[in-house]
């Protein structure tokens, strides 16, 4: 039995390219989550592109905001590349300030990336985790869950005007940047628990964290400072170096790897709250639907 379903048109009627489009605040975050997740579905075929939100421009030791956005930015690129990814477009909000963006401009600059990438595949930020402490990546997520809104005919119909049609979006996947999912924490509605093993990509996802060198000096001379501030001086970190600082990032890379892989029976996994698949025609629209003779 066929029905008449203009009205559901958007979501029965994905991109006909393998494209995945990656939303995130800067570029460690999506890398952390998702990066051996995304250099699976390269592998696949899939074509990944990035929106990447914040300028990055504050996280340095001992350069201007100008020089710190530039690097920041150049070696994300970088790391994009060495995973295959096709494109990075940075709508250059000013990173740690994000709250102070208009929610309609972020979502609105959204939903005209998802159209003109016509994506199968999304992932972004979950904004139902608990205890977020950077601010960024909720004002990053919940635009970002909007998608759907302007993919197809209710809003954005000036996207439509400017000839970048309705899309629909197959599926999504909600990352965590940085720590595991707690038991029962994030998603949205009928959002499904999606562990993936990312073993073989393992070494390549580290590799690319690895080029965020300007971030990463930030985060190892942090560490360094907590560990001597409790008596805990590490061997490692005696001095801050490209060699010491790369080897740190693995480390760290490693440990939430086999920390989510445990979870699930894997060496090394990532883990997302995930909605695709579909679950058929909804009853309210079934229930309205009329046979075509």
């Amino acid at each position: 039995m066929r029905y008449l379903l203009l009205l559901l048109m958007p979501l029965l009627l994905p991109g006909q390219s393998k494209s995945v489009l990656v939303i995130t605040s800067t570029p460690g975050d999506y890398l952390m989550a998702a990066g051996g997740t995304l250099a699976s579905l390269i592998e696949q075929g899939y074509t990944v592109n990035v929106v990447q939100v914040g300028n990055d421009e504050k996280r340095s030791l001992g350069l201007s905001p100008a020089d710190t956005r530039l690097a920041n930015n150049r070696e994300g690129e970088e790391a994009a590349r060495m995973l295959g990814i096709r494109e990075v477009f940075l709508l250059n909000h000013k990173s740690g300030e994000l709250s102070q963006a208009g929610v309609n401009e972020l979502r609105n600059q959204i939903f005209g990336m998802v159209r003109h990438y016509k994506p199968q595949i999304i992932f972004h930020p979950d904004p139902w985790i608990h205890y977020e402490p950077n601010h960024d990546h909720f004002f990053t997520a919940r635009p970002a869950e909007e998608f759907s809104y302007g993919g197809g005919r209710y809003v954005g119909e000036e996207f439509t005007k400017m000839g970048l049609a309705p899309v629909g979006v197959r599926e999504t996947y909600y990352y965590s940047p940085y720590r595991p999912y707690r038991p029962g924490e994030g998603g949205h509605n009928a959002a499904k628990f999606r562990p993936v093993d990312i073993t073989k990509h393992f070494n390549l996802k580290a590799a690319a964290l690895q080029k965020l060198e300007t971030a990463n000096r930030v985060y190892a001379s942090q560490v360094k400072q907590r560990l001597e501030a409790a008596g805990k001086p590490s061997r490692l970190l005696a001095e801050l170096n490209r060699g010491s600082i790369a080897e740190l990032v693995r480390a760290y890379v490693e440990e939430l790897a086999e920390t989510i892989g445990q979870k699930h029976g894997f060496r090394y996994g990532e883990e997302f709250n995930w909605h695709g698949g579909g679950g058929g025609i909804p009853e309210h629209i079934r229930e309205k639907a009329k046979e075509i003779r």
